[in-house]
């Protein structure tokens, strides 16, 4: 263990150094290596499309408002410039701060939701499915992208970050998170969606679990550093990578980082 922590520290990215994960410091310098990283760009840039693309293949609806949560330094909207970003707390990048389990939408005005990497900071989700249920139009939907829990997974998720856990054998659904990105857990969506898929059912009748799937732009993800740590090739490399990803595409649920999830708000006899 002293030699994983050691290969840690060599690899974390210096700025971040004793910075809290809570503070608008810590956003500002994320968004500061995010620009400088085009390898990672090119993969939240997938996830960005995919959300789309899921939101096309499975969302009908009357209205046009797509929002995404938990926002950060995405530029999802740069991308797709009718999005909604949010976030919790403010920044220069976002539309507006909203909290996930107290949005300020009426009811059935939202065609779909888009949250990466942000599900597993809701201190209570029974009270974000509440408000799915609420404000979503009956046809709409959420895409959620969160940490996958297959063996590279729960072993990378486990070791990685100090702030955060990998508990599959959380009992409840809330957590005892301190501020907005300290003590969540990342096993969450699969506590909620695989393990206790059942018990979702039975309080949210009207809430779907479409679709769900493993994502194996993994490689890309890894070695780009992500957010927190160096990179450990350049980017001219990534199409190289890709094609490894390609080939690899059998073995996604046991390399994959994330995985998609994707609920529809429906009617129920």
């Amino acid at each position: 263990m002293k030699y994983l922590e050691k290969i840690k520290q060599y690899l974390s990215e210096p700025r971040l150094k004793n910075v809290d994960p809570d503070s608008d410091e810590m956003l500002r310098i994320h968004k500061e290596i995010l620009s400088e990283k085009t390898m990672m760009k090119n993969v939240f840039s997938e996830f960005y499309d995919l959300c789309i693309s899921l939101d096309k293949k499975f969302f009908n609806t009357t209205i046009v408002k797509r929002v995404e949560i938990g926002a950060g330094v995405s530029f999802f909207k740069e991308r797709y410039p009718d999005i909604l970003a949010t976030d919790i707390k403010n920044a220069s990048n976002l539309d507006m701060v909203v909290d996930a389990q107290q949005m300020p939408f009426e009811n059935n005005t939202v065609s779909a939701i888009y949250g990466i990497n942000c599900f597993h900071h809701f201190p209570n989700p029974e009270k974000f499915f509440v408000e799915l249920n609420r404000v979503l139009e009956t046809g709409g939907g959420c895409v959620l992208i969160e940490p996958y829990y297959g063996f590279v997974a729960r072993n990378f998720y486990k070791n990685i970050f100090k702030t955060e856990s990998f508990d599959l054998s959380q009992l409840q659904w809330s957590n005892d998170s301190i501020g907005f990105m300290n003590g969540a857990n990342q096993a969450l969506s699969h506590i909620v969606f695989i393990r206790d898929k059942k018990k979702f059912e039975q309080l949210f009748p009207n809430l779907e679990i479409t679709y769900k799937r493993p994502l194996n732009n993994y490689l890309r993800y890894l070695l780009s550093g992500g957010l927190n740590f160096k990179q450990l090739l350049p980017s001219y490399l990534s199409w190289i990578i890709k094609v490894v990803e390609f080939v690899l595409r059998p073995f996604n649920t046991v390399f994959a980082l994330h995985h998609v999830i994707v609920i529809k708000k429906v009617t129920k006899n």
